[in-house]
């Protein structure tokens, strides 16, 4: 009896790529628009890993905003694009892990709550899109983070089971959005302060210090053994 393959599935900003720096200027850019100042970096990381419409539906509430959520989500589309376009840095080891896997044959999707455009343009302009071919936005199900919906969606268009799928993460809900999908996960916490967030407990490997610690052998090594 044959063993049933494992899937890889990466949460994209903060875990594949550095693209943080540039969703906060464009959230700082599209808050600034509508008279909001001070929003600082502080308050940025308090929604790394939660959907962009979630977030801006959060600080519409936060700051009375009057615009639709629609013109907030165009208008915070629009400035991330133009800064992700210009530059968005991939963990080295990240792309290591990539490649790695690509050459081993290993089924891989990228699972993120950012817009398909800036996903697609993110993995175009870093060359990951030679690699990842299986995308699945916020945008395209029905929930976002820490709801299951992207990684149940991306493992269905796969062809894996939940069960047979491994998931990257830098944030918990992200990680909690993997534990619901019933699929094991490699935490790789972007913000420090999140390391001993509940949601990580569960993760079947939990490296503390972040990109400092992972590697792509490492990580390879946990997804042959089946996530264990």
């Amino acid at each position: 009896m044959s063993t049933p393959r494992t899937a890889v599935l990466f949460d994209l900003d903060g875990t594949l790529v550095d693209s943080e720096p540039n969703y906060y200027e464009a959230g700082r850019r599209l808050l600034e628009r509508y008279g909001v100042t001070g929003f600082g970096w502080e308050r940025h990381t308090d929604f790394i890993g939660i959907g962009t419409r979630e977030t801006l539906e959060a600080l519409k509430e936060e700051y009375g905003i009057d615009a639709p959520i629609e013109e907030l989500l165009a208008g915070k589309n629009r400035h991330y694009l133009e800064l992700a376009r210009a530059s968005t840095e991939v963990f080295p080891q990240m792309r290591a892990f990539v490649e790695l896997l690509h050459a081993e044959g290993v089924p891989m999707a990228v699972a993120s709550g950012s817009s398909r455009a800036a996903i697609e343009a993110i993995l175009a302009g870093t060359g990951l899109d030679a690699y990842l071919t299986t995308l699945v936005s916020a945008e395209e199900v029905e929930r976002g983070k820490p709801a299951p919906d992207v990684f149940l969606e991306a493992a269905r268009r796969l062809g894996v089971e939940p069960a047979h799928c491994v998931v990257l993460e830098d944030a918990p809900p992200g990680a909690a959005a993997a534990a619901a999908a019933g699929m094991r996960c490699i935490a790789v916490p972007y913000v420090p302060a999140t390391v001993d967030d509940p949601a990580f407990r569960g993760a079947g490997l939990l490296l503390r210090g972040g990109q400092a610690e992972f590697t792509a052998r490492a990580a390879y090594d946990f997804v042959r053994a089946g996530g264990r």
